[in-house]
């Protein structure tokens, strides 16, 4: 039981940074181009381009895509819980995958980060990876940069972002219910 459970929680996670990953590369208005870009559109499109006719897009958001990130996570609570015989309650799996998906983002933001500080000690030439990494972190790294700016060549703002979501992280898990569940 506990193999099931495992396999069925890491394809949906899998799908799930799939999703995700569209969803922010729209927002980054990223490479489309990109080889990256292309496995995650071509991935997600299956389920995410019939679902576009009936939900359309706020401004530059991709609701189909947020619907589908929240479905993936609805669908593996309800295989998990049927797997290991566990009752389903609508509600409880309807807060706990917003609440999943929010955190898998930030998740995803935070080894983004991580790599990204780590890859350019090393990184010389062009990569499409790390064009597409910079390009998804360069949001949010961008203002932070703008209050301290690099020192002696030292970038800081990685630092700081990464202690303003740990922060916020641990500030959210007081006053929303599941988040430090998640």
């Amino acid at each position: 039981m506990n193999a099931s459970i495992f396999l069925i929680n890491t394809l949906f996670e899998l799908y799930l940074m799939v999703v995700i990953l569209r969803i922010w590369l729209q927002l980054a208005k990223a490479d489309f181009y990109n080889p990256l870009s292309q496995f995650v559109v071509k991935a997600t499109h299956p389920l995410v381009a019939p679902m576009r006719r009936v939900l359309p897009a706020i401004g530059s958001l991709d609701t189909a895509s947020v619907v589908l990130a929240i479905l993936v996570v609805v669908a593996k609570l309800i295989a998990i819980s049927l797997v290991a015989g566990a009752a389903i309650d609508p509600v409880v799996i309807a807060l706990f995958s917003l609440v999943a998906v929010i955190k898998k983002a930030g998740f995803m933001l935070f080894w983004m980060l991580i790599i990204r500080a780590i890859l350019s000690w090393f990184n010389n030439g062009y990569n499409p990876i790390v064009m597409v990494i910079e390009q998804l972190t360069e949001p949010v790294m961008a203002p932070v940069r703008k209050i301290i700016p690099p020192i002696g060549g030292l970038d800081l703002s990685v630092m700081l972002v990464l202690i303003g979501m740990n922060f916020l992280n641990l500030l959210l898990s007081q006053y929303i219910p599941f988040w430090a569940n998640v």
